[in-house]
């Protein structure tokens, strides 16, 4: 899916499904971040493309005006 795709999906949520997600996604950093500091090779991978829809996720929030 393409970045502009992602945004009008994310663009067409609620904000409290956009704050779902949000904190979906930060556990999931989170829990990638603890598997690649265990030594788990495949976790470090998954990690930034994570990040960056977590960020367009936050991004969205701000553009509608609910932080």
């Amino acid at each position: 899916m393409k970045v502009t795709e992602q945004l009008v999906e994310l663009r067409s949520l609620s904000a409290e499904d956009l704050r779902q997600k949000a904190k979906d996604l930060d556990d999931q950093v989170f829990r990638l971040r603890i598997q690649r500091s265990l030594g788990q090779a495949e976790a470090g991978n998954r990690i930034r493309p994570l990040r960056r829809q977590l960020a367009r996720v936050q991004t969205v929030l701000r553009e509608k005006g609910v932080n």
